[in-house]
């Protein structure tokens, strides 16, 4: 009698945990048929790689590339990470004590540098233009319990935006930021450059600079940008304008609007983006505010908002009513992200850098006011009236902060401005005349103090993260503090 053939069992994985997607239920159909779809992509394409990443609390991409038999392991399974990387500054120190049991952050499964999940979201799926058979995808963070990671910054900006879809909007945003493009001409890669952090490359510009818009100008960088636009577009990015900005090196790209959490997305791939397909041409891109180097000018990130009826679908800023510029909801919009400006820089102005533009930037705001299309002002209100495209401006954001973060807070405060009602009183004509307006914070440490003492940032976001992100932000200050700078050497070396 002939044996039967017996099937050959499929090597157990090595990858995530097994089965912990479904086991939590973090898929629901649309994410289950989507990811179908990509494998699909994923085998006609002929990739051999796709790159698994997040979102940390700097606003930063980090994660790993698997080949394709691994990654369609990880769709079911999830990918383990350290937690740690959450205990780390912006400069990749590991600042808390991650080895106790709750890893210093309050949490007993955070403890001893242990593992939290990756979980892809099929519908982030990308294919890298610049890098050869290679896919992307970005990964909510779990616990190993299938909990939320408590520190996600794309699971707290979904939060805010469940409180806004409870109230009866939806959020659109339009985003516009300035970035340098330098030449590098020296990428300092020595082992005695290699320190932490490194010894920044030695760049040259690639126009002069202060011929803002000018064709010329614009031509001169002709090659990059066009460049970019190629790259973006292949990552169905929906790109605006490309523009030649204010100083050297200087560009600026904006989107076409899209939801909230589309839009925060879209911003961690464009600046990710960005930096990688320049660096392989031989390029330096920067989304630091206001760069070390002669005759720069500092960057900004204008934040275009509205909110959207979920039942209607119209804009709910626009108004019908003669001689009024927003609707009443507008109006109480506006009126709380005013009265919340200063906790909320610490979200739009993350870094101690963002103020240097805060403080000596003529064309940045310094009060917390709003007019009618006057670029001085904290908050520019854009068309106005019956006009449909009718939206605020925020832009006060350094374009290094953190989409999640800064898209949540506004959401934070302008929602608390809704429920309670609030007046942000007149729009002003000249901002920068108007003095006994609340001032922005004029360092990241004021802004710290006011999110610290902020009822409503506390109570959107939670005690837990809000108390994470003020002992990061204090480490950053310390370790800037305790730094002597050219400038006290120059001033007190000599002379005292």
């Amino acid at each position: 009698m002939a044996s039967k053939r017996t099937r050959k069992a499929r090597p157990l994985s090595s990858v995530g945990r097994s089965g912990f997607t479904a086991k939590h239920e973090l898929w629901g159909t649309p994410e289950k048929n989507e990811a179908k779809r990509v494998l699909q992509e994923v085998k006609s394409q002929g990739l051999e790689y796709v790159r698994l990443v997040y979102c940390d609390q700097h606003g930063l991409t980090r994660g790993k590339l698997l080949p394709v038999a691994q990654f369609r392991d990880a769709l079911v399974n999830g990918l383990a990470t350290t937690h740690a990387l959450f205990a780390m500054d912006s400069a990749n120190f590991i600042y808390l004590p991650v080895f106790t049991d709750d890893g210093g952050f309050g949490n007993d499964e955070m403890g001893g540098a242990g593992d939290m999940m990756m979980v892809p979201d099929p519908s982030s799926f990308r294919i890298l233009p610049w890098a050869p058979n290679t896919g992307w995808m970005l990964c909510d963070l779990y616990l190993k319990s299938g909990a939320p990671m408590p520190f996600s910054p794309r699971a707290l900006l979904s939060q805010q935006l469940e409180r806004l879809d409870s109230a009866g909007y939806e959020l659109i945003i339009g985003l516009e930021v300035e970035f340098h493009v330098f030449k590098i001409e020296d990428p300092m890669l020595t082992m005695a450059d290699s320190k932490q952090p490194p010894e920044p490359p030695k760049v040259s510009p690639l126009a002069h600079g202060y011929q803002y818009q000018g064709e010329q100008s614009l031509d001169e960088l002709a090659t990059v940008m066009t460049l970019f636009h190629r790259q973006l577009s292949a990552l169905k990015l929906p790109v605006r304008s490309l523009e030649d900005e204010w100083g050297p090196g200087q560009c600026e790209i904006t989107l076409e609007p899209m939801s909230a959490l589309d839009a925060a997305d879209a911003m961690v791939l464009l600046r990710s983006a960005l930096k990688q397909i320049a660096r392989r041409e031989g390029y330096l891109v920067t989304f630091m505010c206001k760069p070390a180097l002669p005759n720069v000018y500092s960057s900004g990130w204008h934040l275009h908002q509205s909110l959207r009826s979920r039942k209607s679908g119209d804009n709910v800023f626009v108004t019908r009513q003669r001689g009024t510029v927003i609707s009443t909801v507008g109006k109480q919009y506006i009126a709380g992200l005013i009265e919340h400006a200063a906790p909320g820089c610490a979200f739009s102005n993350p870094t101690i850098n963002g103020y240097k533009r805060l403080n000596a930037n003529p064309l940045a705001p310094n009060r917390a006011a709003w007019s009618v299309d006057n670029k001085a002002a904290y908050l520019r209100l854009v068309g106005g009236g019956s006009d449909p495209i009718t939206h605020i401006e925020n832009r006060s954001g350094e374009p290094a902060a953190n989409p999640y973060l800064f898209i949540g807070s506004q959401v934070a405060a302008g929602l608390d401005g809704i429920v309670k009602k609030r007046d942000p009183g007149p729009s002003l004509s000249d901002p920068y005349a108007q003095t006994d307006q609340p001032a922005l914070p004029r360092s990241l440490m004021e802004a710290v103090v006011a999110l610290s003492g902020s009822e409503v940032m506390r109570n959107s976001f939670g005690n837990t993260f809000i108390d994470y992100y003020l002992a990061a932000k204090q480490q950053e200050i310390h370790r800037f503090l305790s730094t002597v700078t050219e400038w006290e050497h120059r001033e007190y070396f000599e002379r005292y």
